[in-house]
């Protein structure tokens, strides 16, 4: 049997875009005024276009030449689950990104999970020192 692989929504075609080139212009226009950013390592939910791109913004620098790629994807109507793998201080780092777009093509929520526990105790100072310097 020969099925087709699904076409990636432009959502996530467009994260593809911030990731590879690291593009913050782009980050901004597809981020929703109202987006919420829920984190591995803190509790409340990060509310706001600013709080959002604040913590994206870190994620991008902290992965930036670590090997990260996604691995695996799928999708529905207006969300998707992204898996990725990277590597921090030689520590292996599986996740997936969780997004959720509104009708106008922005994202309104964006959902991350980190394992093993070992890859989040990696992940965190880093992101800790990234986002102290916002």
């Amino acid at each position: 049997m020969n099925a087709e692989l699904p076409v990636a929504p432009r959502v996530v075609t467009r994260w593809h875009h911030v990731v590879e080139h690291r593009d913050l212009d782009a980050l901004d226009a597809l981020i929703a005024e109202d987006a919420v950013f829920t984190s591995p390592a803190v509790f409340t939910p990060q509310e706001g276009k600013a709080e959002v791109l604040a913590y994206l913004g870190a994620a991008l620098t902290v992965f930036d030449g670590t090997g990260f790629h996604y691995v695996e994807e799928w999708y529905s109507h207006r969300s998707a689950v992204l898996e990725f793998a990277t590597e921090l201080d030689g520590v292996h780092v599986n996740g997936v990104d969780i997004m959720h777009w509104n009708d106008n093509d922005q994202i309104t929520s964006f959902k991350v999970m980190v394992r093993p526990v070992k890859g989040l105790q990696a992940l965190i100072p880093l992101m800790a020192a990234q986002l102290s310097q916002s």
